[in-house]
């Protein structure tokens, strides 16, 4: 057998944690996405208490759900906004929620027991075992952070508090780019003949999108997307009266939501240029291989992006629309952090081709030698 198709266990090793930690990543794409829906659908304060362990019993008789109707009815949600609301209309809302805690709790299952088993069968290689408990810590963190965000609607104002909102989102988006870095440090090959010099604008767009979901976040949290569901202009100006109009001014980022949505197109407006440009350079640079399906791919998929978020303006926040527009956000950001990681490992064209030309020169050397 070729020398290159022989893996040592700890290759093996190496790819079996991969998968896994990909397999985490997805159940977490689809718990952020869940997690949409139980915003989109006013859902989301239908629990209306925090039971870590019993709270993964589902109501099972309609006693069961007369008791958790009428513990949700002395909360302000149902007072202020869903008064009259009947046992019926109250299920669909109160699964969303308890489907969405069952899955974060799922998911801690899932990391746990394989991450326990990697250890004890001392597959984990020397220095992976620290970024594993981190994720783990931030998986537990997240868990708190929800009933955190929760609790602030359970209170005179029914509805959670943006700031916490964003935060939840953020944490969440954090542990999913996390695990899919460790996952492609894993099984990624150092890649020949790249053009380096992209590295930084790969990390700038990393960053920057990471940052649109935070705004996407405070545009959900405030309900800020219904102000003006108008494209390109806001109503009929590019610059609406009311921007920046709180005191002091920096606040309207945060409260305003005629700011907020402005703010939130405006973050859309530089990934676009700047995936645009990047996308130019780097096929005019010769990005080759997984580098180059990577840049096009994440282009496309910024098109689809675009076209889904002004979709979802125009219609009013149609529940799908903007559940697919949520995934679409977490699907670009995944195609830039692999292209992001892809550049990391890259060998420079430069240093490629000086590695070639030695390995050439010292071929010559020896038939030189063998000549003679």
């Amino acid at each position: 057998m070729p020398s290159q198709l022989i893996r040592s266990p700890q290759d093996i090793a190496d790819r079996q944690i991969a998968a896994w930690l990909f397999i985490c990543a997805a159940v977490i794409f689809g718990m952020i996405i869940l997690g949409g829906v139980t915003r989109l659908t006013n859902s989301g304060l239908s629990m209306v208490e925090w039971k870590p362990l019993m709270g993964i019993i589902p109501p099972l008789s309609q006693a069961d759900w007369q008791i958790l109707f009428s513990k949700y009815q002395q909360f302000p949600e149902y007072q202020k906004v869903n008064l009259g609301m009947t046992l019926s209309e109250f299920k669909p809302i109160f699964m969303y929620e308890y489907l969405h805690r069952v899955l974060g709790r799922f998911i801690g299952i899932l990391f746990v027991l394989p991450f326990v088993y990697f250890y004890l069968t001392k597959r984990i290689r020397k220095g992976l075992t620290p970024k594993l408990l981190l994720m783990l810590l931030l998986g537990a963190g997240q868990g708190l952070l929800g009933w955190y965000m929760v609790m602030s609607g359970l209170v005179d104002n029914p509805r959670v508090s943006q700031y916490r909102l964003t935060a939840h989102l953020g944490n969440a988006t954090i542990i999913y780019m996390v695990i899919l870095w460790v996952a492609f440090d894993l099984v990624a090959r150092r890649d020949n003949h790249q053009p380096t010099h992209l590295r930084s604008t790969a990390n700038w767009i990393t960053a920057l999108i990471f940052v649109m979901i935070l705004s996407g976040g405070l545009v959900a949290g405030t309900r800020a997307g219904y102000v003006y569901p108008t494209f390109p202009l806001m109503g009929d100006q590019f610059f609406p009266p009311e921007l920046y109009m709180l005191q002091p001014a920096w606040l309207s980022a945060f409260e305003d939501l005629t700011t907020i949505q402005f703010n939130h197109r405006i973050i859309a407006y530089i990934i676009v240029t700047t995936i645009s440009i990047f996308t130019v350079c780097a096929l005019r640079a010769g990005v080759q291989g997984s580098v180059r399906k990577g840049v096009i791919g994440m282009c496309v998929m910024m098109g689809i992006q675009v076209s889904l978020g002004i979709s979802t303006l125009l219609l009013h926040m149609p529940v799908p629309l903007a559940a697919a527009h949520q995934a679409g956000a977490i699907v670009l950001l995944s195609f830039s952090l692999y292209v992001t990681h892809t550049l990391r490992r890259a060998v420079p064209k430069h240093d490629a081709l000086d590695n070639q030309h030695s390995e050439t020169t010292v071929g010559q050397h020896a038939n030189a030698l063998k000549g003679s």
